[in-house]
């Protein structure tokens, strides 16, 4: 139904190679060799770092939202709200709930905003920085219909 990735801009991906050289550069005054083995390691663990940070999903499928390592069934959430950007800073700073649940990512301007209705669970809402906030919301109402059915 749903599934987007949060994965970093490409602007991004200079930083390994920035971290490859830092590391070669002060491996340098040891030994050449030294130098290009950091390099390649700086390289390989910044690359490892930024792809794994930005490998958090969102998705929705066979009746649950699945944002990171959460699972929701769409029966314990209410309301879907959109967030333009000025609302998502809001709602991630001086708006925030620290019970809240938030996969956040600051590279992305809008999010979603979703209530959980659980009594047992005493988190409020869900935040989830997504790129189509929109198309997010639609797919949590029609799988929410498609549970009601």
């Amino acid at each position: 139904m749903y599934d987007e990735r949060l994965t970093v801009p490409r602007s991004w991906w200079l930083l390994p190679l920035a971290a490859g050289l830092s590391l070669a550069l002060i491996l340098l005054r040891f030994s050449a060799v030294g130098a290009l083995i950091g390099l390649v390691v700086g390289i390989v663990a910044a690359a490892a770092a930024l792809s794994n940070y930005g490998s958090a999903r969102i998705r929705v499928v066979q009746g649950s939202l699945v944002a990171g390592q959460a699972r929701i069934p769409v029966e314990a959430l209410g309301e879907a709200h959109p967030l333009d950007r000025a609302e998502a800073v809001a709602w991630r700073g001086v708006k925030a709930d620290p019970r809240a649940f938030m996969l956040l990512r600051s590279y992305i301007p809008t999010a979603l905003r979703v209530e959980i209705t659980d009594p047992s669970d005493p988190t409020p809402y869900a935040y989830l920085s997504t790129r189509s906030p929109e198309r997010l919301a639609a797919a949590l109402a029609k799988a929410r219909q498609g549970d009601e059915s």
